[in-house]
């Protein structure tokens, strides 16, 4: 046992947030939930907080823990009090992205919502309804494994940069969702899929890369993974002569050309060249406007921009990629 402080972030409906300490004896090998439990049950009674299986299958007790997304009921004491840059404290904050309601419970209606959005139903509209189910060879099935995993805590809706600085991005739950509907061998809506998620800032192009997704996903869905997988999907069945007015194809472009600049991306210039098209699309920069005000007003928009280390090397290894994969330099050119 060993006496640990919890300090918790709370909040009364419609009031301002603040945080609460408390101090338990508690054994290291405890679970976050059990340090919650504790604290409700013996210390405070009105802390609110969501629970139900306590063992990572129901996704109920999502928060934020030291920082990052997180389910209470998987995260042990000993290794968040590792993790924490205070010194035998642990800070608990709600899940991020989402309406706070009282303490740790957050209103879900807007997760739920863009979940919704990408249909994730498997679509069987176009066939004759069998006699018995439609069946999936396990070659077939596989490929839905990592997304089907999910379960929905919300995660890395919590953790999502894209979402913090652009409400319209529907998510990497959604997508990652939707994902493995494009994968279903089951479903006779796949192009009608794709042309939904091919969007430069709600759907799949509006995903920043940060990699949060994967980080804090408890059951190892990889959404920012899936979402590539999409993307991938979506530039394999684009027009062949229509690639280099595609916005994803540009997308795709414009990262190897900035790589190339920079060693890494001018985040300055990726909208502007993408969305904007070399300041050619004016009804697409106007788009993406709202979007970098926010940026600047967060204070998330560089001002300056510097080389890499290394850059002339990047530059040359792409290079040398382009000279020896011409069926590809659509993409890379």
């Amino acid at each position: 046992m060993m006496a640990t402080t919890f300090a918790i972030q709370r909040q009364a409906p419609q009031g301002t947030p603040y945080w609460q300490t408390f101090v338990l004896e508690i054994d290291l090998g405890q679970t976050i939930l059990d340090a919650l439990n504790q604290i409700k049950w013996y210390h405070d009674g009105t802390l609110s907080f969501r629970k139900n299986c306590r063992n990572t299958i129901c996704g109920s007790c999502a928060m934020t823990i030291n920082g990052r997304s997180a389910l209470a009921c998987q995260q042990s004491v000993r290794a968040e009090l590792a993790n924490s840059p205070t010194p035998n404290q642990i800070a608990i904050a709600p899940l991020g992205n989402l309406p706070v309601l009282r303490d740790l419970v957050v209103d879900m209606t807007p997760f739920w919502q863009k979940l919704a959005a990408v249909d994730p139903y498997v679509s069987t509209a176009a066939r004759q309804i069998p006699e018995r189910e439609f069946l999936q060879s396990p070659q077939d099935r596989e490929k839905l494994k990592a997304a089907g995993n999910c379960i929905l805590c919300g995660a890395c809706y919590g953790a999502c940069n894209a979402v913090e600085v652009n409400p319209a991005f529907v998510g990497p739950h959604a997508l990652a969702k939707a994902a493995r509907l494009v994968a279903d061998s089951r479903d006779t809506t796949t192009s009608e899929r794709l042309s939904q998620y091919n969007s430069a800032t709600h759907g799949v192009w509006g995903c920043t890369r940060c990699f949060n997704c994967n980080t804090v996903c408890p059951v190892g869905v990889a959404p920012l993974d899936r979402i590539s997988e999409i993307k991938q999907e979506i530039l394999a069945t684009a027009p062949v002569a229509s690639r280099n007015q595609e916005r994803p194809v540009r997308h795709r472009q414009v990262l190897v050309e900035l790589v190339k600049e920079g060693g890494w991306i001018d985040e300055r210039q990726f909208g502007l060249r993408v969305v904007g098209n070399h300041f050619r699309d004016v009804a697409g920069i106007t788009s993406i406007v709202p979007l970098g005000w926010r940026l600047v007003r967060r204070g998330k928009f560089p001002l300056r921009f510097e080389k890499s280390a290394g850059q002339a090397q990047v530059a040359a290894v792409i290079q040398r990629v382009q000279r020896l994969t011409p069926a590809y330099r659509y993409l890379l050119d």
